[in-house]
């Protein structure tokens, strides 16, 4: 994976989510990620969304973290939205703070692997390899054209660091 530190802006999302852990992830086919992804796409819930800044864009996000990577998280899938002012019904809103990022780009593979690598790699990092101490604020993967190929997506995949 290549590495590199980025500041980012605030980002408003809408999309939806699932409160769920890295053991109940272990296995993705039985896990409560992989569901949510496919309502997403398969519902075409993403047609749902007004005001898309980047139609096609897919952002999986790892937020409101209970106790670090040991505990329950939120997993929520969703576009870039210009305005928060029209939530559609059964849809929820994510607002990602402004902050800095380790971000990392994977080299080409299939899903799920792709994900599992890249967290696999994170996982053991150090606060040194990342560029600065884990914040667990909102994490989260940018899917965009490089992922039109389920045989070798390319993802990015932000950390959020203390500066």
């Amino acid at each position: 994976m290549n590495q590199t530190q980025i500041t980012l802006p605030e980002k408003k999302l809408l999309g939806i989510q699932v409160r769920t852990n890295n053991q109940t992830e272990i296995d993705p086919m039985t896990g409560k990620i992989f569901p949510i992804v496919q309502r997403f796409f398969h519902e075409k819930l993403f047609e749902k969304l007004p005001h898309r800044k980047k139609p096609g864009t897919t952002f999986c996000c790892y937020t409101d973290y209970e106790n670090e990577i040991h505990g329950d998280y939120t997993y929520f899938i969703g576009e870039e939205v210009d305005s928060l002012a029209v939530i559609p019904e059964g849809l929820t809103a994510l607002t990602i703070p402004a902050q800095t990022y380790a971000k990392f780009t994977t080299q080409p593979a299939p899903m799920p692997a792709v994900v599992r690598n890249a967290w696999f790699s994170i996982w053991k990092m150090t606060d040194a390899d990342l560029g600065g101490k884990r914040h667990f604020a909102t994490d989260f993967e940018i899917y965009d054209e490089r992922a039109s190929d389920h045989q070798n997506i390319v993802m990015d995949l932000y950390i959020g660091i203390e500066k």
